[in-house]
Protein backbone atom coordinates (compact mmCIF):
# COMPACT_ATOMS: atom_id res chain seq x y z
CA UNK A 1 0.00 0.00 0.00
CA UNK A 2 2.63 2.36 0.54
CA UNK A 3 4.63 1.96 -2.39
CA UNK A 4 1.23 2.38 -4.47
CA UNK A 5 1.24 5.49 -2.59
CA UNK A 6 4.75 6.37 -4.13
CA UNK A 7 3.68 5.32 -7.32
CA UNK A 8 0.52 7.47 -7.39
CA UNK A 9 2.39 10.51 -6.24
CA UNK A 10 5.30 9.80 -8.85
CA UNK A 11 2.77 9.84 -11.97
CA UNK A 12 0.51 12.79 -10.53
CA UNK A 13 3.66 15.17 -10.45
CA UNK A 14 5.02 13.86 -13.59
CA UNK A 15 1.88 14.88 -15.27
CA UNK A 16 1.54 18.11 -13.37
CA UNK A 17 4.63 19.13 -14.43
CA UNK A 18 3.62 18.65 -17.81
CA UNK A 19 0.75 21.01 -17.18
CA UNK A 20 2.58 23.26 -15.79
CA UNK A 21 5.22 23.30 -18.41
CA UNK A 22 2.68 23.91 -21.35
CA UNK A 23 0.76 26.82 -19.25
CA UNK A 24 3.02 29.60 -19.30
CA UNK A 25 4.80 30.27 -22.42
CA UNK A 26 8.01 32.22 -22.80
CA UNK A 27 6.92 35.45 -23.70
CA UNK A 28 4.73 35.42 -19.83
CA UNK A 29 7.78 34.52 -18.52
CA UNK A 30 10.27 37.18 -19.71
CA UNK A 31 7.45 39.34 -18.86
CA UNK A 32 7.12 38.18 -15.23
CA UNK A 33 11.25 38.24 -15.26
CA UNK A 34 10.91 42.01 -16.07
CA UNK A 35 8.09 42.91 -13.77
CA UNK A 36 9.84 41.11 -11.14
CA UNK A 37 13.20 42.99 -11.56
CA UNK A 38 11.67 46.66 -11.94
CA UNK A 39 9.59 45.31 -8.48
CA UNK A 40 13.23 44.84 -7.00
CA UNK A 41 15.14 47.31 -8.40
CA UNK A 42 12.22 49.84 -7.54
CA UNK A 43 12.59 48.13 -3.55
CA UNK A 44 16.35 48.88 -3.72
CA UNK A 45 15.87 52.63 -5.19
CA UNK A 46 13.42 53.05 -1.96
CA UNK A 47 15.74 51.84 0.56
CA UNK A 48 18.77 53.35 -0.76
CA UNK A 49 16.85 56.55 -0.38
CA UNK A 50 15.18 56.26 2.66
CA UNK A 51 19.07 55.33 4.39
CA UNK A 52 20.60 58.18 2.57
CA UNK A 53 18.49 60.77 2.10
CA UNK A 54 20.06 61.49 -1.32
CA UNK A 55 17.53 60.32 -4.72
CA UNK A 56 20.51 61.04 -7.19
CA UNK A 57 22.09 58.30 -4.65
CA UNK A 58 19.38 56.22 -4.65
CA UNK A 59 19.04 56.05 -8.07
CA UNK A 60 22.62 55.17 -8.63
CA UNK A 61 22.83 52.40 -6.02
CA UNK A 62 19.10 50.61 -8.10
CA UNK A 63 21.22 51.10 -11.50
CA UNK A 64 24.31 48.95 -10.28
CA UNK A 65 21.96 46.61 -8.42
CA UNK A 66 19.66 45.99 -11.85
CA UNK A 67 22.60 45.33 -13.66
CA UNK A 68 24.59 43.28 -11.25
CA UNK A 69 21.55 40.80 -10.29
CA UNK A 70 20.90 40.18 -14.19
CA UNK A 71 24.35 39.43 -14.08
CA UNK A 72 24.45 37.40 -11.01
CA UNK A 73 21.27 35.46 -12.32
CA UNK A 74 22.58 34.34 -15.25
CA UNK A 75 25.46 33.11 -13.66
CA UNK A 76 23.83 31.24 -10.92
CA UNK A 77 21.26 29.72 -13.38
CA UNK A 78 24.20 28.48 -15.93
CA UNK A 79 25.75 26.84 -12.53
CA UNK A 80 22.49 25.15 -11.59
CA UNK A 81 22.27 23.84 -15.35
CA UNK A 82 25.96 21.68 -14.83
CA UNK A 83 24.51 20.19 -11.20
CA UNK A 84 22.60 16.91 -12.20
CA UNK A 85 20.90 16.81 -8.38
CA UNK A 86 17.17 16.47 -8.92
CA UNK A 87 16.88 16.51 -12.57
Amino acid sequence: MIADQFIINKEAASASYKTDRASDQPKRSIAKSISWRAIGTLDTIIISWIITGTLSLAFSIGLVELVTKMVLYFLHERLWNTIKWGR
